[in-house]
């Protein structure tokens, strides 16, 4: 039997791909085909105007050309439709609510956005919608391009969710996207010619206002950096840096429906063989025993593989991240603290009377101090500039945040990374100031990994018996929560996470992303190292686990990672000070293989080698 007709298809594709004509050729000529052209004519563009009229000259006589903004209400019209192109409609869209500016994402943008996406689960009629593809054209690396990139790259997400069919066109071939997909027959090779409806990589032309965004989304390269806006912070202890020159750049809100995660893994570069290799070699030639330099030695090559040069740079420019939040689950009593004692842990972190701070300053490292998430800000007048929520959900009977909120606590966390990478950054120490957040991290561990509630609860910040049950209690109930959500790591964060473990593993993907050594230390930042490799594969090699814990959790993180710590100092002060502990010992890993004399030419040679 014949699977039915699709009614709605989703055709993707880059520039000069054929796109446009493969859509055409779906939707029969002798029919009152309704062509909703999405461009906007640009006042006294004589060419854009040669551009839409040649392009119309190709279409049927019997086709009908619509230039009505309002997609929703053409889709509930009768069909056949055709929609050419989205990436010109998105543009729009940005244009009228001014998101190239705003420094958030205007709900606008995500309001219309979600209602063309549930227009098309509705419509009745025939449908072909046009669209170009994200990665397969160039964006520049400004706020504006990578605005479009992400809202596009989404809409496109959810549109292939509520379509019957989604089809990618490359020079002419169409590629049916579907688990049983293969090659389908190739549409006869078309040359596109621009329209009110062609798409912007197509005829080369920007619509208004949209300068910067050309209209073909385009992925960054593994390990490129963008350019990003320096944020500036003050304060005894948090790092400084220039005022920024332009707006920050927008977080990207989810346009899919609200059951939809547009992020998707995206494997790393791994560090350079190479020059791991060349440090081990140096190491074997130094003027010490075999295996002398012990774990420096083994520190020294890692250095050296992320860095993709031997002998390996001394990292110099440390920077640690402290992300304060608070979490509802807190309220359950699982802590030793009260809930609001992450308030003030942010603010003796801003003071400089944290551990960890103390620990900077002994080491040289800048610390920077961001509320992602407190019920209240820290001081008055903070706005907050990078919270999430103020507060999340009790975690054994509510979500921790809403899909929007994870998102956005997601890309925070990359947003945070490149602009401490593009401050200077040359190795990253990441940790959470929350109170109650090894409950939430102890959950994501066990749903992870498959331990029992009982095999990933310690004793957290020094909890008693009863605060170890009430503890316990909390961890089983999020866990079934949490069971539906296995394979779908954001989901999984958003349900039973919290802002801090989002922007965190945010943070670690990108710092991967982006080639950069990261410190691992606590149990909530190696639960969200474990989220982030599962969003960024291959990023666990980028990292170094500071200490074991007395958190039974954190060592099935090390297991699950094949992490080995460098330090056993039993540290439970939970802020990263551990992690700051070692960044000496990598200064000293990286001089010893750069500075210590060789076998040769000291003369230090054991019996019997000569």
């Amino acid at each position: 039997m014949s699977s039915p007709a699709p009614r709605r298809t989703l055709v993707l594709g880059g520039t000069r791909s054929g796109k446009s004509g493969y859509a055409e050729d779906l939707l029969p000529a002798d029919t009152a085909v309704r062509y909703a052209a999405t461009a906007r004519r640009l006042p006294g563009d004589d060419e854009w105007e040669a551009r839409i009229a040649a392009h119309r000259g190709r279409r049927p006589a019997t086709w009908v050309t619509v230039e009505s903004p309002d997609l929703v209400g053409e889709l509930s019209g009768p069909g056949p439709l055709l929609v050419d192109d989205l990436g010109t409609w998105l543009t729009n869209v940005l244009d009228d609510a001014s998101a190239w500016t705003e420094p958030t994402l205007p709900p606008a943008v995500t309001r219309r956005a979600e209602a063309l996406v549930d227009a098309v689960r509705r419509t009745r009629g025939r449908v072909v919608l046009v669209s170009a593809e994200v990665g397969m054209g160039v964006v520049p690396e400004t706020r504006s391009g990578r605005v479009f990139r992400d809202q596009l790259g989404a809409l496109n997400a959810a549109l292939a969710e509520a379509c019957d069919e989604t089809v990618l066109v490359i020079a002419g071939l169409a590629v049916p996207l579907s688990p049983a997909g293969g090659l389908a027959a190739p549409a006869p090779p078309q040359t596109e010619a621009p329209s009110a409806g062609a798409t912007t990589p197509d005829n080369g032309v920007v619509a208004p206002g949209a300068a910067a965004a050309v209209a073909a989304a385009g992925s960054r390269p593994v390990g490129a950096r963008p350019v990003m806006p320096a944020a500036t912070t003050s304060g005894p202890g948090v790092a400084t840096r220039p005022a920024e020159s332009a707006p920050r750049e927008a977080d990207p809100a989810v346009l899919a429906p609200a059951d939809f995660e547009p992020l998707r893994p995206q494997p790393v570069t791994r560090p350079d063989v190479a020059a791991r290799r060349e440090a081990v070699a140096r190491i074997s030639a130094l003027a010490v025993p075999v295996g002398g330099l012990g774990e420096l030695g083994e520190l020294g090559a890692w250095l050296a593989a992320c860095q993709g040069e031997c002998p390996p740079r001394p990292p110099v420019q440390a920077r640690v991240l402290l992300v304060a939040d608070d979490h509802g689950i807190a309220e359950a009593g699982v802590s030793a603290y009260p809930s609001d004692a992450g308030r003030a842990r942010a603010a003796a972190a801003l003071a400089g009377t944290l551990p960890v701070t103390i620990a900077a300053r002994t080491a040289g490292a800048a610390v920077r101090t961001v509320d992602v998430g407190l019920s209240f800000p820290v001081t008055d007048g903070d706005a907050g500039e990078h919270v999430v929520a103020r507060g999340s959900g009790r975690i054994d009977r509510a979500d921790a945040l809403t899909s929007e909120q994870a998102e956005r606590a997601y890309r925070t966390g990359q947003r945070l990374a490149d602009e401490e990478i593009d401050a200077g950054a040359d190795v990253l120490v990441p940790a959470s100031l929350a109170v109650g957040a090894t409950t939430p991290a102890s959950v994501l561990v066990a749903a992870l990994t498959g331990a029992e509630p009982v095999a990933v609860i310690g004793r957290g910040s020094g909890i008693d018996d009863n605060t170890w049950m009430r503890k316990a209690a909390a961890v089983r109930d999020a866990l079934r929560r949490a069971r539906e959500h296995l394979r779908d790591p954001l989901a999984l964060l958003r349900t039973v996470g919290g802002s801090d473990i989002v922007v965190i593993a945010g943070f670690l993907a990108r710092a991967a992303d982006r080639r950069v050594p990261v410190v691992l230390d606590g149990l909530v930042v190696g639960a969200a190292a474990l989220l982030a490799e599962e969003l960024a594969p291959g990023a666990r090699e980028w990292w170094v686990a500071a200490q074991g814990s007395t958190e039974p959790a954190m060592t099935l993180v090390l297991e699950h990672l094949s992490l080995t710590p460098v330090l056993g100092l039993g540290l439970r002060t939970d802020d990263g000070t551990a992690g700051v502990a070692v960044l000496p010992l990598l200064v000293t890993a990286a001089r010893l293989i750069a500075e210590t004399g060789t076998a040769v030419d000291t003369g230090i040679v054991p019996l019997g080698a000569g």
